[in-house]
């Protein structure tokens, strides 16, 4: 372009640079995967992404920040800075796919890691998406990888959360808040819930599919997603009803509860006390 254009087009705003001796166009200042190639070629060879930016890549919808997370041989000089995350870790050739044509880690250790040392709700999430996208018979193939890649990782920091984690997982959550609810009840000390528990009529046929429930004690957890349940309050109300005249309490969630989960927990709380006689 010459010096001139270059200068003509970062005064404008046309052109944006990320990190040093790299230019994009503005328009792609929020497209990860031109950020991800811009932090490769800012940083060199060798070098690949890795964390949150590599299952971005690898199709997880829950990742979505576009801070970019770059893993590099502890010998290179490399720092992290605004906008890039540099992690430090020996890797292997095998260890690498392409992504978008990008150099990117492969799935097992991408989630190894983020389920580590990255944000717990989002490493959680992204588990549950990479299980659900799979055939059932194939999950236990990834969970056995990622479990191998636990066991061989040098850096123990992160070992016992990932690993509990791990085992949470099931792939049967229909969306990622759902998995992140499913988390924070945990967390919260209450028993392990049945994921897309199955009420059925006395001859067979299907009623309904619960999110999460504690069938022993019929108390029944729904995650109500905007776009999903916004024309469906009559009819969650009805249901919940018919569902109360077969012994069963249902509470719902939304997303304003996965940020703040005092009232959900509450709930459960009083239902568990109600049923068995005692808090969660």
């Amino acid at each position: 372009m010459g010096r001139r254009a270059v200068l003509e087009g970062l005064a404008s705003g046309l052109l944006a640079q990320p990190w040093r001796g790299v230019l994009i166009h503005a328009a792609d200042s929020l497209n990860l995967t031109t950020l991800a190639q811009a932090a490769l070629i800012h940083v060199g060879p060798p070098a690949a992404l890795s964390g949150a930016t590599s299952l971005a890549l690898h199709g997880l919808s829950v990742c979505t920040s576009t801070m970019i997370h770059l893993s590099v041989p502890p010998v290179k000089r490399a720092r992290s800075k605004p906008g890039l995350v540099i992690h430090r870790a020996e890797f292997q050739p095998s260890d690498v796919v392409e992504l978008d044509g990008l150099p990117a880690f492969s799935l097992d250790l991408a989630l190894a890691d983020h389920l580590c040392d990255g944000d717990e709700r989002t490493a959680f999430a992204a588990l549950d998406q990479a299980l659900a996208r799979l055939p059932e018979d194939h999950r236990p193939i990834l969970r056995k990888n990622v479990r191998d890649r636990l066991v061989d990782r040098r850096d123990r920091r992160g070992i016992h959360r990932a690993q509990m984690l791990l085992a949470l997982a099931t792939g049967q959550a229909e969306s990622p808040p759902e998995s992140i609810l499913r988390l924070i009840v945990v967390e919260a000390g209450f028993p392990v819930p049945e994921p897309q528990f199955e009420i059925t009529a006395v001859d067979g046929r299907r009623l309904y599919v619960l999110d999460m429930a504690w069938p022993e004690l019929r108390i029944a957890l729904e995650y109500d997603g905007f776009a999903a349940h916004e024309d469906r309050h009559e009819r969650d109300a009805e249901r919940d009803e018919r569902m109360a005249g077969r012994g069963w309490i249902t509470i719902r969630a939304t997303a304003v509860d996965l940020r703040e989960p005092g009232r959900v927990i509450a709930e459960l709380r009083d239902a568990f006390k109600l049923r068995s006689g005692h808090h969660a």
